[in-house]
């Protein structure tokens, strides 16, 4: 093992499926505060994963950035990261593939007993960021902010970068004034009396695209996906049925319920609720023009550090096989 990896794989902590015979293996890697967990569970918690032929090893991740070390490395197959990301590591040479998962891409939220209501009232403000300098939301964000209200929120808002659930309570604790979040960590937030200044949507649509456009995806290697054409088509079967489980199934959705680490029944609807909202079925051609529009922004607004070598969006790193 490459000794400036191992530390980071190290912290990938394997949480194995028991393996069905004559399955087709699919090591996943997932967040503890992320919602493939749920789809996940589902899959096993419905018997999907022997129904499609499929034995999904789930490897709960310690941060993003194992995930993908380990997909670099080929200690997983597949992870659930942003197709920015992946167009980025295209312009290095590597083959990586996107399938869309989920719409959503955070919220703004802000103290309710607060003075922020709008993107100009984050001036000299302390404001949280999930993720680092360079997260797309963050960069969306300041991109929004200053064709939007004209301000720079880099330099103009005290900026704290961090975890989910770190700042969630830096939050709560009133440590923070405003905070960029994902969307289900939003959710948890407006139940404890906070306001949704904006989410990823707005963003979006304040940047010229009008539908939803997903986000998130499925990623893996192409020549992975070429080897394992029925492992993966087995994982998407499973998934898309899990998703339609959890939408339309009460039963299924108690089950995996408890990861959301709430008790709250009112808060556990809204959960579900916005889940479902922001499942991605498909991407068309619209949407690859809508994302070339988006990727030129963030390489206008934060350079080829993130963004990549390439002037623009690599279109090839959208999968173009079957979806079920």
């Amino acid at each position: 093992m490459n000794k400036a990896l191992g530390p980071l794989l190290l912290a990938l902590s394997p949480l194995l499926t028991q393996a069905s015979e004559g399955g087709e293996n699919v090591r996943f890697g997932t967040l503890t505060f992320g919602t493939v967990s749920w789809e996940l569970a589902a899959i096993r918690n419905e018997g999907l994963d022997k129904k499609y032929g499929v034995v999904v090893q789930e490897q709960v991740l310690a941060g993003p950035d194992a995930g993908k070390i380990g997909l670099k490395a080929g200690s997983l197959d597949l992870i659930a990261t942003d197709w920015i990301w992946v167009a980025n590591q295209r312009s290095t040479g590597a083959d990586y593939r996107f399938i869309p998962y989920s719409t959503h891409a955070g919220a703004l939220i802000a103290r309710g007993d607060g003075g922020i209501r709008t993107l100009a009232d984050l001036e000299g403000k302390k404001l949280g960021v999930v993720g680092g300098p360079l997260d797309k939301n963050w960069v969306l964000l300041r991109t929004y902010a200053r064709d939007q209200a004209g301000i720079d929120l880099e330099h103009s808002a005290e900026t704290v970068f961090g975890a989910p659930p770190l700042l969630s309570r830096e939050m709560a604790d009133g440590k923070l004034d405003a905070l960029l979040t994902f969307w289900n960590h939003a959710a948890k937030l407006e139940k404890q009396g906070f306001r949704r200044i904006l989410d990823g949507r707005d963003l979006v649509r304040g940047l010229g695209v009008k539908d939803p456009l997903a986000n998130l995806g499925y990623v893996f290697k192409q020549s992975w996906a070429e080897k394992n054409p029925k492992a993966l088509d087995g994982l998407l079967k499973a998934s898309a049925e899990a998703r339609r489980l959890l939408c339309e199934s009460d039963a299924a959705w108690n089950k995996v319920a408890p990861l959301t680490q709430e008790s709250d029944p009112a808060l556990r609807a809204t959960l579900r609720r916005e889940y479902c909202a922001g499942i991605a079925h498909r991407w068309t051609p619209e949407d690859n023009d809508a994302a070339a529009r988006i990727y030129t922004l963030l390489r206008t607004h934060a350079g080829d550090q993130l963004t990549g070598k390439a002037e623009t969006l690599p279109r090839d790193i959208f999968w173009t096989g079957p979806l079920p």
